[in-house]
C-alpha cells in the first residue's frame, strides 16, 4: 500500500473539547478534492463520522490508519 500524502493534519489531542469539531471541519473545508487530511485523537471519532455523514454527506472519505488503544489516525479525504 502506499503512503498517504497529507495535505494537512490536525491533532485534537490539542485542542479544548468545545474546539475540536470546528478545527477539524475548518481543515477539512479548505482541503482541494481529491487532498487528504490526517485527524489525530485518543478515542474513537466514531461520532465526528457520525457528524461528517451527516453535514459532508458524499463529501468524504474515512480511513482508519490506527485504532488505539492511545492514539487513533484517520484519513479524511475530500472528495467532492
Amino acid at each position: 500500500m502506499a503512503e498517504i500524502q497529507f495535505a494537512a493534519r490536525v491533532d485534537a489531542r490539542e485542542y479544548e473539547p468545545r474546539d475540536k469539531h470546528r478545527v477539524i471541519f475548518e481543515t477539512f473545508d479548505a482541503l482541494e478534492v481529491g487532498t487528504t487530511m490526517e485527524l489525530l485523537n485518543d478515542h474513537d471519532p466514531r461520532p465526528l463520522q457520525y457528524q461528517f455523514m451527516m453535514e459532508r454527506e458524499g463529501a468524504f472519505s474515512w480511513e482508519y490508519l490506527e485504532q488505539g488503544p492511545e492514539v487513533w489516525r484517520v484519513a479524511i479525504g475530500k472528495v467532492k
